[in-house]
């Protein structure tokens, strides 16, 4: 039987890799023989993914408002992937083109989420929702972990501070200080008393320590600072900043206006509209304006900060 040289090269290279590491390649090859094709549903493990969804309640709508949730939870996932690969070993700073190509696909995955999300303003019936979300009490939409870490990734953590903290803590180099002001907390304080929700003490006493590796880890190598050493190194051009400033816009101003509007939708003027979120204070959290957090402030006119989130100007 011939063989080609094709196969021939093929052949040899396996049998380098393998012995590189110490492994018989005659072994693999036979394993490889009675190994069953790769199908499809195995593969993205379809049966598991499509029974994830386990209702609380009777009413229909509830599984679209589970499905959405892991979608909005996937999405995530892929923003938290391209952002490792640009921070990791501090891979974008030495690869602006790479840094560029990674925040474009960020992009794409917030166009995909900002899109979307009519699914959860116009794809329930009001009544529904209202019934079954407060089966549903203490979880919420803010405690999606996830979100909070590509925030971290994002930036510097002062950025992440509540605004009327942020200049008296400028300075301040202390992690634990600076993740016990961030912004969100606040977003889930009782209107009365001021005290944490059961909402917010379940979500700090399950992520609060990673939160805090985290902070620690990207502390000098998050989104922000890759681009500062690019744009030290005389590297940064136009395209780079505007697609920095598109990934700002969407995610701290274009995504929160999206929760807002669903939240007015379903919950305004409602008797337990606070309850209804499990306990967010979404009026005082949602809106950017009241938040003003930004990314990548350093590319930003005074005025565009000043007025961020109170008026929807062009994306840049």
């Amino acid at each position: 039987m011939d063989v080609s040289d094709t196969i021939k090269n093929k052949l040899n290279q396996l049998e380098k890799k393998y012995a590189s590491m110490g492994q018989n390649m005659d072994m693999y090859l036979d394993g490889l023989i009675h190994t069953d094709y790769l199908k499809y549903w195995d593969y993205i493990h379809l049966d598991v993914l499509l029974n994830l969804q386990k209702p609380r309640t009777t009413f229909p709508d509830e599984k679209i408002f589970i499905l959405y949730h892991q979608i909005t939870e996937l999405h995530f996932q892929l923003i938290l992937h391209a952002q490792t690969q640009i921070c990791e070993k501090n891979k974008g700073s030495k690869n602006p083109e790479f840094f560029k190509e990674q925040i474009r696909r960020i992009n794409t995955y917030w166009d995909a989420l900002t899109q979307s999300f009519e699914i959860m303003i116009e794809g329930m019936y009001k009544d529904e929702f209202l019934k079954f979300r407060m089966a549903l009490l203490p979880a919420s939409g803010f405690q999606s972990a996830q979100y909070r870490m590509i925030e971290i990734c994002s930036t510097d953590l002062i950025n992440l501070v509540r605004y009327n903290q942020r200049k008296a803590l400028k300075k301040s180099t202390d992690t634990k200080e600076l993740l016990q002001n961030l912004y969100w907390k606040q977003g889930a304080t009782e209107l009365s008393s001021g005290k944490k929700t059961l909402t917010l003490k379940q979500f700090e006493e399950k992520y609060e320590a990673e939160f805090r590796r985290l902070a620690v880890r990207y502390k000098e190598k998050n989104i922000y600072t890759q681009f500062k050493k690019i744009e030290e190194a005389g590297n940064a051009d136009d395209e780079m900043v505007n697609s920095l400033k598109r990934f700002d816009f969407k995610a701290n101003i274009e995504w929160p206006l999206m929760h807002y509007k669903s939240a007015v939708r379903y919950l305004q003027k409602d008797p337990q509209d606070i309850s209804a979120t499990g306990g967010t204070n979404w009026q005082k959290y949602l809106p950017p304006r009241h938040q003003r957090i930004l990314f990548f402030p350093s590319l930003w006119t005074e005025k565009e900060l000043e007025n961020w989130g109170k008026n929807i100007f062009s994306k840049k």
